[in-house]
């Protein structure tokens, strides 16, 4: 086991090699600095509280127009969407009214062909009818008898009438009296005349005939219907279509506003941020001087306490751990 006097001796003998060291590596006597750094003048000092406040003001700017920037963004997505959707609302509005005027269309081409074939078989009832009336036997010319064509004619007269006046009970209890008796005599005058077989496969014709007729005037109705139903069907499309494209026209608008106003906050907000930069360059220069100064003044101290501590061991005073670090880092050792 070491003794204590063992380590004793131990320290003062590596003591005694710093301090041969120290005899050894005395460096000749340095010389002073002379250059001094210059404190920051009041005026720099007033220059840079200034520009502080200055970048805390522009700091906070620029962070308002950020928000405001991020706000305007988020609405001009939102006017986007729902203008984008509205635009999709449009073209299905606008194919849907496509497809009712082409159904239109197709109507009303079968309009023109039903209206084609009714003339066809009206052509064909007028031609059947001719004939029937060149087979009949000719009147005497002072005869009071009416024609068949002229009851027929009278009868429809007789019904159109009835259909489209106003008139008291009585007149319309007479009118229809009217009506069915002559209808009776029509009746009774076409057996007689269809007694003849010539004529009478003539009038079979003739029902047939118009029984077509009035089976492609049905079919033009009908068609005229579908045809009108689909048009007012286009129009109502159309209709909604416009009414819809304004609401997307006013999205548009206030995108583009909420664009603009998010580009002009954003252009505030690099713009300040560049101020910021250039506060900071100015104060960054009164900032980097008073850090030189400071350090000079430490660096200062520190040589001053290395020389005291010299002047120690020169006089032959113990140093300590500490004052060896020190007089090592300002260049004694």
């Amino acid at each position: 086991m070491v003794s204590t006097e063992e380590i004793t001796q131990a320290e003062s003998q590596e003591e005694n090699v710093v301090v041969e060291q120290i005899e050894e590596q005395q460096p000749v006597e340095q010389v002073e600095e002379t250059e001094e750094v210059a404190e920051p003048t009041e005026e720099e000092k007033a220059q840079l509280e200034d520009l502080e406040a200055q970048r805390t003001v522009l700091n906070s700017d620029a962070e308002k127009h950020k928000q405001r920037r991020d706000e305007l963004n988020a609405q001009t997505k939102e006017w986007k969407s729902k203008r984008d959707a509205l635009n999709v609302q449009v073209r299905e509005l606008v194919d849907e009214a496509g497809k009712a005027r082409e159904t239109r269309n197709q109507y009303n081409q079968k309009v023109r062909d039903a209206k084609v074939v009714r003339d066809e078989w009206n052509a064909k009832v007028s031609e059947i009818r001719a004939k029937i009336n060149e087979l009949r036997p000719e009147k005497k010319e002072d005869s009071n008898e009416m024609s068949l064509g002229q009851m027929k004619k009278d009868l429809e007269r007789m019904e159109y009438q009835q259909q489209t006046t106003t008139m008291s009970s009585d007149k319309e209890k007479a009118l229809v009296k009217a009506i069915s008796d002559l209808a009776k005599q029509i009746r009774e005058r076409e057996k007689v005349e269809e007694g003849d077989e010539a004529i009478k496969d003539l009038v079979a014709q003739l029902r047939e005939a118009k029984a077509k007729a009035e089976e492609a005037h049905r079919a033009v109705g009908e068609a005229a219907e579908q045809a009108q139903a689909a048009h007012d069907n286009m129009l109502t499309l159309y209709q909604k279509a416009d009414a819809i494209r304004k609401e997307a026209d006013a999205a548009q608008a206030k995108f583009v506003e909420c664009k603009q106003a998010a580009d002009e906050e954003h252009r505030l907000h690099i713009e300040q941020i560049k101020s910021v930069h250039e506060i900071s360059k100015s104060a960054d220069g009164i900032e980097n001087k008073k850090t030189a100064a400071k350090k000079k003044r430490a660096d200062a101290q520190s040589k001053q306490e290395a020389k005291e501590i010299f002047d120690k061991f020169k006089a032959g005073e113990k140093l300590s751990t500490e004052d060896l670090m020190l007089l090592q880092k300002s260049g004694y050792l």
